[in-house]
């Protein structure tokens, strides 16, 4: 079997990868406990595919409880390099209509308990953040979206908000202020981690309703309801992506190489169980 180097992380209503071929599942183990689920590696048009669905099959997993950690260090320790998310999401902008698809380009979060590095534990690194979503990929994904006629739109901020309640009404017209484009409850710290791990990671964001800026109330069953209804498009820009010899391309990229100097601990300093622990993420650089 070829090299998995391109992962699929599924949001809320996608548990599956539409013309999968399923070659096995794989339960991981990782330092930071179990992934959502077992992973899913199968092959497309004759490329490594590996997929996990983020709430776990069934949804069963809130935004709060995901183990974010464990889910993009086993993807890393699969191989993958590059990581293709896909969330559904509040609009708040007119413009971005209920069925619209999003590519963002910034992060603002808004969560509250979430573990958001893999550092710690005797061993302290900053990577750089400003531009969360790796360039490449999303252009990329936009690409291939535009291409597919599906409504669009590249660019935005994405509003991270810790859940699992939806917005109040007073904090979705406050996001809107902020000019933000969506809110959401996934991203982060999974952008974080995606970029600790250095993996080039991109979101498409699926606007599944107004928020409650409008006045309306959301729902799960509104969302399910659009999320079903767009779930062609999802599967046509999945084809396309995962067929394209670009999304698979072993160029380097700096997404790779984002602890290059970033690692502030003397790697004399670093305990030897977190080294241990770390050593996936941080032994080409950390070599005793």
């Amino acid at each position: 079997m070829k090299p998995i180097t391109v992962a699929v992380i599924g949001g809320t209503g996608i548990y599956n990868l539409d013309n999968l071929k399923i070659i096995k599942e794989k339960r991981v183990r990782t330092p930071f406990g179990n992934p959502s689920d077992a992973i899913i590696i199968g092959e497309i048009d004759g490329r490594a595919v590996a997929f996990l669905p983020r709430h776990g099959r069934g949804h069963c997993i809130s935004p709060t409880e995901l183990n974010n950690r464990a889910n993009i260090y086993a993807l890393k320790s699969l191989g993958v390099s590059k990581v293709i998310s896909i969330s559904a999401v509040g609009s708040l902008r007119e413009e971005i209509k209920p069925g619209h698809f999003v590519i963002p380009d910034q992060l603002f979060d808004h969560t509250k308990y979430r573990p958001c590095s893999f550092f710690g534990d005797g061993a302290v690194g900053h990577i750089g953040f400003a531009d969360p979503f790796c360039p490449s990929l999303s252009t990329l994904t936009g690409k291939h979206a535009k291409s597919l006629k599906i409504n669009t739109h590249l660019g935005g901020t994405y509003v991270c908000i810790e859940g699992p309640q939806f917005s109040t009404r007073a904090e979705s017209h406050f996001f809107r202020s902020l000019k933000a484009s969506v809110i959401g409850m996934t991203a982060l710290p999974e952008a974080k981690l995606a970029r600790e791990a250095e993996l080039c990671y991109v979101t498409i964001a699926l606007a599944t309703d107004y928020d409650v800026w409008k006045g309306e109330t959301v729902s799960v069953e509104m969302v399910l309801d659009t999320l079903k209804k767009n779930s062609e498009n999802v599967k046509k820009l999945m084809t396309r992506l995962l067929t394209d010899p670009a999304t698979f391309s072993e160029k380097d990229h700096p997404c790779q190489h984002s602890l290059e100097n970033a690692i502030m601990t003397s790697p004399d300093k670093i305990p030897q169980k977190t080294k241990q622990k770390l050593k996936l993420l941080i032994g080409r650089y950390v070599k005793k």
